[in-house]
C-alpha cells in the first residue's frame, strides 16, 4: 500500500492542488501558542511529547482500527491526507522564481534583497549568494520531501507527521528552548536520509567526487544533514569543481534535474522492494 500512495501523491501533486487545502496547520499552530504561554522553555522535552505525540498517536490508532476492515484498504486514504499533509509547505523550485528573474536580469543587487526576502539568505557576496541559494534548495528538497518520503517508506505514516510537527516547531516556535529541542530531533531523523540522499546524489551524479568525500564525512553525527546534502549535491552536479556551471540559474537547474533523478531512483527502489517483499 505504502507505494500505491507514493505513486498518487505524484499524481495529486501534478493533477491538483489537493496538498495545499490538506496542509492547514492553525490546529497545530494554536497549541504550540498555549504550550508557549505554559512550560515551553522550563520543560521543553516534555512540551514537545505533549505537542507531537497526542496527534501521531490518534494516526496511529486509527491506522490500527482501519487495517482489520476490507483487508486494510480503508486505510489507505488516511495513508494518504497524511502523507501530503506531512510534506513540506510550499514549492522550492517556485521560492528561486523570483531570485532566477533577479539573475536573469543581471541585476545582482536585486537578487541578494530578494534571497535575504524570500528565502532567509544573507550572503557578502554575489558569489556566495548563488552557492547558498543552490544549498538551500538542497536543503529544502531533504526536508520537504526526501526525510518524509524515507521514514513513511520505512516505518508508515505516523513517523511522517511526527517529523513534520517537529519541523512545524522548529520553524514557527518563538521559545529558544522549544526550538532547540525541535532541531535536535530533525537532526537524528534526518541524519540517514541525508545520507541516502548523497548515495542516490553519487549514482545518478558524479560518482567518484561524491564517493571520495562521503568516504570522511559518512559517520560524522554532529554535522548537519542539510551541510552534507548540499555539499554532494554540489559534487554530483560538478558545481564544485572548476568547469561547472558558472551561471546561477543553470546551475539551480542543474541541482533540480539532479534531484528528480534522485527521486526517480528512490521510487524505482521502493518499487522492487515492494514487489520482493
Amino acid at each position: 500500500m505504502s507505494f500505491l500512495v507514493l505513486l498518487l501523491v505524484v499524481l495529486i501533486e501534478k493533477l491538483s492542488a489537493l496538498r495545499q487545502r490538506v496542509q492547514v496547520d492553525g490546529w497545530f499552530l494554536r497549541a504550540l501558542r498555549r504550550r508557549e504561554r505554559g512550560s515551553g522553555s522550563a520543560r521543553p522535552g516534555l512540551a514537545l511529547a505533549w505537542l507531537v505525540a497526542p496527534p501521531v498517536a490518534l494516526v496511529a490508532l486509527l491506522l490500527w482500527a482501519l487495517g482489520e476492515v476490507a483487508y486494510g484498504w480503508l486505510a489507505l486514504p488516511l495513508h494518504l491526507v497524511v502523507l501530503l499533509y506531512s510534506l513540506g509547505r510550499g514549492e522550492p523550485k517556485v521560492a528561486t522564481g523570483p531570485l532566477r528573474d533577479a539573475w536573469r536580469r543581471g541585476d545582482l543587487q536585486a537578487a541578494l534583497h530578494v534571497a535575504e526576502r524570500d528565502l532567509g539568505l544573507s550572503a557578502p557576496s554575489p558569489e556566495a549568494l548563488a552557492e547558498q541559494a543552490q544549498g538551500w534548495l538542497l536543503g529544502q528538497a531533504l526536508r520537504s520531501f526526501f526525510s518524509v518520503v524515507f521514514w513513511y517508506s520505512l516505518l508508515g505514516p505516523a513517523l511522517a507527521l511526527a517529523y513534520r510537527l517537529l519541523a512545524l516547531i522548529a520553524e514557527r516556535t518563538a521559545d529558544p528552548a522549544l526550538a532547540e529541542r525541535a532541531g535536535l530531533m530533525l537532526h537524528a531523523l534526518d541524519w540517514l536520509p541525508a545520507r541516502m540522499l548523497g548515495a542516490s546524489f553519487a549514482l545518478v551524479g558524479n560518482f567518484v567526487a561524491v564517493c571520495r568525500w562521503m568516504l570522511h564525512e559518512l559517520l560524522d553525527w554532529h554535522g548537519s544533514a542539510g551541510r552534507f546534502v548540499a555539499h554532494t549535491g554540489r559534487l554530483a552536479a560538478d558545481l564544485a569543481t572548476p568547469g561547472g556551471p558558472a551561471e546561477p540559474v543553470a546551475a539551480l537547474d542543474a541541482l533540480w534535474a539532479l534531484l528528480q533523478r534522485a527521486a526517480v531512483l528512490w521510487y524505482a527502489l521502493f518499487a522492487l522492494w515492494t514487489l520482493l517483499y
